[in-house]
């Protein structure tokens, strides 16, 4: 087994039970290690953060996932690999080359290059956006939801 590159998209499908799951949790338990952004912990916490504005989660909800986060990070089953200068050079590169059609946000490219910069060859989301720019980081963009 390998380690797999995960979006916030899916690392809350970890955590939250919503569409898709039960597809991210089967493909998590086969992995040998989740890995992710730096910036992801801020994006969760504010996904997170949205449910309880949305009145579908409590403060203790929040509280609850917040914790779960740092526990997983902890015990090493979700590895956060850090922002560095490659990774924004990495971006650079990319949006000075990019096909003037592509939609790609900051945080989703900071995804991709730390993906590309931490070796990995796949990264797995649901964001069609982001998994439409993958292969301008050399990754390939898997979606295990069916």
């Amino acid at each position: 087994m390998k380690p797999a590159y995960y979006d916030t998209n899916y690392l809350l499908k970890l955590q939250i039970a919503e569409a898709g799951s039960s597809d991210v949790r089967a493909h998590a338990v086969a992995q040998r290690e989740i890995h992710t952004a730096q910036h992801a912990r801020s994006e969760f916490a504010s996904a997170a953060f949205r449910k309880v504005r949305e009145g579908a989660a409590t403060t203790a909800d929040y509280l609850l996932l917040m914790a779960q986060l740092k526990d997983d990070i902890a015990s090493t089953a979700l590895v956060i690999l850090p922002l560095t200068e490659a990774v924004i050079d990495r971006i650079e590169a990319v949006f000075a080359s990019a096909p003037a059609s592509t939609y790609l946000r900051a945080a989703d490219a900071l995804h991709l290059a730390t993906a590309a910069e931490n070796g990995f060859a796949e990264i797995y989301s649901n964001d069609k956006h982001l998994l439409a720019a993958a292969a301008l980081f050399g990754l390939v963009g898997v979606n295990v939801i069916s």
